[in-house]
C-alpha cells in the first residue's frame, strides 16, 4: 500500500515575524499521525505573491496532500487564493451560503459590511466547501493532478473546527485509510541520553514497529513509542509489549508518561507519603518550590520556603553556624546538611530540602560553576547530601539543580514506621 505523504504550509508574514506561533502545524501534525498519515514538510511563507505561488508548486511537487491554512482574509495581503489561481489557473465563485453569513454577522452586530470582506466568501470553482462553524471564511477541498489541497482560515478554533468536521473525514474516504499511528511517551530521569541509548541498543536495532526514538531535554530523556496498526486496540497492545521491554532495561529510571510533569510526580510522591516539605534555596533563587507549588493541591504538602542566597541570610534566617561558614564555606557538603536539616526544624515539616552551589559565570569559594549541593533532611532517617557538577551555562546548572532536586523528592523511600 502507496505511503500518503502530506504537507503543511502557513501563510502570513506575522508568522515570520515571531508575532505569532504556528501551533496549527503542530496540531495539524498530531492530527495526521492518527489517521496513519506523514507529514514529511513544514513550510512558513510570507504574504508575498511569487514566494506563496513557489511554496505551493513545490508542495504540490513532492506531497500528496497539501494543507495551507492563513491567508483567506478580506485584504489586500491574503495571497492564497491568488497563488492558488495563478498556478492553475482556476475561477473563483461567491459560495452564497458564505455571504449570507458574513452579511448576517455584519448585520446583527451594527457594522457596516465593506466590499472587500465579499472576498472572503469567494471559493475555487469545482471545489468542496468546507463550512466554517465558528468564523467567516470557509476552507475548501481542491483535486489537482498533483495533489489534493484544503485551504482553512488560520484562526486556529475555526481551523480546528474544519479539520476535523471535513478536512480529515475527506481524507480518510478518499486515500481509504486502513491504520492509525499511535503514540505514547515514557519518561525518564537520572540517567542521560548516551546511557539510556546504549542500554537500550538492541531492544532499538530490533525494532521496526513500534519505532522507538530517544528524546532529550534538559535534565531528563524521553522515548517515543510509535505504532502502526489497523486499530486504536492492536496498536496499543504493540506499544505496552515494546514498553515492558523497554522498562526491564531502564525501568528504574522511569517516572511518568506523555504530559506528565517530574514536579506533579514529585508531588504526587509527597502526598502518598503524607509528607510535608520546606527548602532553602540558594542558587536556585525559589525555583524549586515554584516548580512544585504550580502543582494543583501544593498547599498539603508544601509549608514554605526561604531563598537564602548570601552567606549572612544563611546564618541568620537558616541558622547555618558561623564556624561552618567559615570553615567550610557556603558552598560545601556541610552547609548544605545544616541548611536542610535546619529549614526542616524551623518549619517543622517531614523533610527539608536545600541548594547551594555555584551557578556562574565565574568561580565561587574556589568552586568551578556547576559545582551544586543538595541536602535532604527527612524525620527519622540520616541526612543526605548529594554533589553534583553540571555542565551549561548560569540558566542550564540552575535549571538541572531543581530537576535534580524534584528527582531526589520523587525517588524518596518511605518510613517503615510512617503513621497513615
Amino acid at each position: 500500500m502507496k505511503q500518503i505523504s502530506a504537507e503543511i504550509v502557513a501563510v502570513g508574514t506575522e508568522l515570520l515575524l515571531g508575532q505569532i506561533s504556528n501551533t496549527n502545524g503542530q496540531w495539524l501534525s498530531k492530527r495526521l499521525a492518527d489517521y496513519g498519515v506523514n507529514v514529511y514538510h513544514h513550510s512558513v511563507v510570507g504574504d508575498n505573491l511569487d514566494r506563496v505561488k513557489q511554496v505551493f508548486t513545490t508542495a504540490a511537487k513532492r506531497s500528496d496532500i497539501v494543507l495551507v491554512t492563513g491567508g483567506l482574509g478580506p485584504t489586500e495581503d491574503d495571497m492564497t487564493r491568488d497563488a492558488f489561481q495563478e498556478i492553475y489557473g482556476v475561477d473563483v465563485e461567491v459560495d452564497e451560503a458564505s455571504l449570507r453569513k458574513i452579511t448576517s454577522y455584519f448585520k446583527n452586530n451594527n457594522r457596516n459590511m465593506t466590499p472587500n470582506n465579499r472576498k472572503q466568501a469567494l471559493v475555487f470553482k469545482g471545489s468542496q466547501v468546507l463550512p466554517n462553524e465558528v468564523g467567516m471564511a470557509p476552507g475548501m477541498a481542491m483535486e489537482t493532478e498533483d495533489a489534493t489541497w484544503f485551504f482553512m482560515p488560520g484562526v486556529p478554533r475555526e481551523m480546528k473546527q474544519i479539520a476535523d468536521e471535513y478536512a480529515f473525514p475527506y481524507i480518510k474516504n478518499k486515500y481509504k485509510l486502513d491504520r492509525i499511528i499511535q503514540s505514547r511517551m515514557l519518561r525518564f530521569v537520572g540517567i542521560g541520553e548516551s546511557q539510556l541509548e546504549h542500554q537500550l541498543q538492541s531492544v532499538i536495532a530490533e525494532q521496526t514497529n513500534p519505532t522507538i526514538a530517544p528524546l532529550a531535554s534538559e535534565g531528563e530523556v524521553a522515548v517515543r513509542l510509535t505504532a502502526s496498526a489497523p486499530t486504536s486496540e492492536s496498536a496499543e497492545r504493540m506499544i505496552s509489549e515494546a514498553e515492558e521491554r523497554i522498562l526491564e532495561q531502564v525501568g528504574e529510571y522511569f517516572y511518568g508518561y506523555d504530559e506528565e510533569s517530574l514536579e506533579a510526580k514529585a508531588v504526587e510522591k509527597l502526598k502518598s507519603g503524607g509528607w510535608t516539605i520546606a527548602a532553602a534555596e540558594s542558587l536556585t533563587g525559589g525555583m524549586f518550590t515554584s516548580r512544585l507549588v504550580s502543582v494543583p493541591g501544593t498547599s498539603q504538602v508544601v509549608a514554605g520556603s526561604v531563598v537564602c542566597y548570601s552567606p549572612e541570610v544563611k546564618r541568620s534566617v537558616v541558622k547555618v553556624l558561623p564556624e561552618t561558614i567559615d570553615r567550610f564555606g557556603t558552598v560545601s557538603e556541610q552547609c548544605a546538611q545544616e541548611m536542610a536539616e535546619n529549614i526542616r526544624s524551623e518549619f517543622g515539616t517531614d523533610i527539608g530540602i536545600s541548594f547551594t552551589g555555584v551557578a556562574g559565570p565565574g568561580d565561587s569559594e574556589g568552586n568551578p560553576p556547576g559545582t551544586v549541593f543538595i541536602g535532604v533532611s527527612q524525620d527519622q532517617k540520616a541526612t543526605k547530601v548529594y554533589q553534583f557538577k553540571f555542565n551549561g551555562n548560569r540558566e542550564a546548572v540552575r535549571a538541572r539543580t531543581v530537576k535534580k532536586g524534584l528527582e531526589l523528592v520523587y525517588r524518596l523511600e518511605k518510613r517503615h514506621d510512617h503513621k497513615a
